[in-house]
């Protein structure tokens, strides 16, 4: 018999409410930061201006460029790809009862390198041009992308091969994924003591992740690969619930373990190599966003897989924005702010975990 309305304890609808809040707020907060992104940089963009051109275009054609065509698109591009990652974070999390999961555990990143490096070095886009902003830009951009996903996927399937073999546990995932990360760093490090500078200097760019590289047309590939994934994950929200109480536990609530772990390795591993093949390696964001959350409102997905997403898109905005102002008039690529703010943080969540 369901409990209606009413019936709820009170102490679980308070409970239930504290998580919606932080979910609601913690978007509300998006979306102050989104404008504040937008309107802050090199040339500050008058408030009124700036919400003039979000309900029309009839602002100054200034404004209009400078939002609409590089400032618009590099925030909205930090929004889903630090939702993608940090999705893929709790999901992998979860599914692999690893608190150290993330989208790099697998060895995804570390393929995605290896493909890149290697479309530079023998496909020849490996052609740096200096553009007036004094950086490298690699010519032939999306054969080098192409490349980074196909080795991505390719190490997802990979270790879902092997976990075939040797069965789909979570310790067989994980060292399957050291082992291949390990694998694709040797062959990039090969790669790069073979190539000239010129090669080397586009390898080495590529890697450095900056969401300032996409345009409308990436940013509409990784929304929709999103949507997916987090529609998938959103679905499965009561099965991830089972597998962290266990395997068995699971399997006696009716879950397919197997099934279940399998797809969400491969959903998580979709937008990952989306992400990383567009924009590079971006660190920390799915690993330290989960754990941010997780000590926030618990462990249940309804809440952690939307607040998660929400996190992450708000902690790689606010770098990205921090990026562009911390050294102006130059710019660091975002995986360089996110790596050095992300590794201390980590290291306070583990301090703080063992000390309770």
């Amino acid at each position: 018999m369901h409990l209606t309305h009413t019936e709820v304890p009170e102490e679980y609808r308070a409970h239930i409410g504290r998580k919606t809040s932080f979910v609601i707020g913690s978007l509300v907060v998006l979306g102050l930061t989104l404008i504040g992104a937008v309107s802050v940089g090199a040339v500050r963009i008058p408030l009124p201006e700036l919400l003039a051109s979000f309900w029309n275009q009839a602002s100054a054609d200034k404004w209009r460029i400078i939002i609409w065509h590089i400032r618009m698109p590099q925030a909205l591009t930090a929004i889903v790809s630090g939702a993608g990652l940090a999705a893929a974070g709790a999901m992998m999390q979860s599914i692999l009862r690893n608190p150290l999961g993330s989208p790099f555990t697998l060895g995804i990143s570390h393929a995605a390198a290896f493909g890149a490096a290697l479309c530079v070095m023998i496909m020849g886009p490996g052609t740096v041009q200096n553009t007036g902003s004094a950086a490298l830009r690699i010519l032939s951009p999306y054969a080098v992308t192409l490349s980074a996903f196909i080795f991505s996927l390719a190490a997802t399937f990979i270790i879902i091969a092997i976990s075939r073999v040797r069965r789909a546990s979570p310790e067989v995932l994980v060292l399957a994924g050291v082992a291949l990360g390990s694998l694709f760093t040797a062959g990039t490090m090969f790669l790069q003591y073979f190539a000239d500078d010129v090669e080397l200097a586009a390898m080495v760019f590529w890697t450095f992740g900056d969401v300032a590289r996409a345009s409308w047309r990436e940013l509409l590939i990784i929304a929709a690969v999103l949507a997916v994934v987090a529609v998938y994950g959103f679905y499965n929200r009561w099965n991830y619930n089972a597998i962290d109480a266990g395997d068995e536990t699971a399997r006696g609530l009716g879950v397919r373990v197997e099934r279940v772990r399998l797809a969400g390795m491969l959903a998580a591993s979709l937008i990952t190599a989306v992400v990383v093949a567009f924009l590079g390696i971006i660190g920390f964001v799915g690993l330290v966003c989960p754990h941010m959350v997780r000590r926030l409102i618990g462990d249940d997905h309804r809440f952690l897989l939307p607040g998660t997403c929400i996190i992450g898109a708000l902690l790689l905005l606010a770098a990205d924005t921090a990026a562009r102002l911390v050294l102006a008039p130059h710019i660091l690529p975002v995986s360089i702010l996110t790596s050095f703010l992300g590794a201390p943080v980590f290291i306070y969540l583990i301090i703080r975990g063992y000390g309770r």
